[in-house]
């Protein structure tokens, strides 16, 4: 299944790595500036790990599909 922070919750679309990256370094800039109110910190705090989960799995998916490649292109060389 799917992390729910991967999809625009508007047409249900799967989100770029990029995109998912810049809402979460959104979210740590208004943390890091203090003056979001307790209630919404919790809040935006709880989005970001959803976010930092989704990024780390994206990458991970990423390298396992580049250690593929450079099998498979290691097998066809020899």
């Amino acid at each position: 299944m799917t992390e729910p922070a991967a999809h625009d919750s508007g047409e249900g679309r799967e989100r770029s790595f990029e995109e998912l990256q810049k809402e979460l370094e959104d979210i740590v800039a208004r943390l890091e500036r203090g003056d979001v109110p307790v209630d919404d910190a919790i809040a935006l705090f709880r989005r970001g790990e959803e976010l930092h989960r989704a990024c780390v799995e994206r990458l991970e998916a990423a390298r396992l599909r580049i250690e593929e490649l450079a099998l498979s292109e290691q097998r066809e060389r020899a």
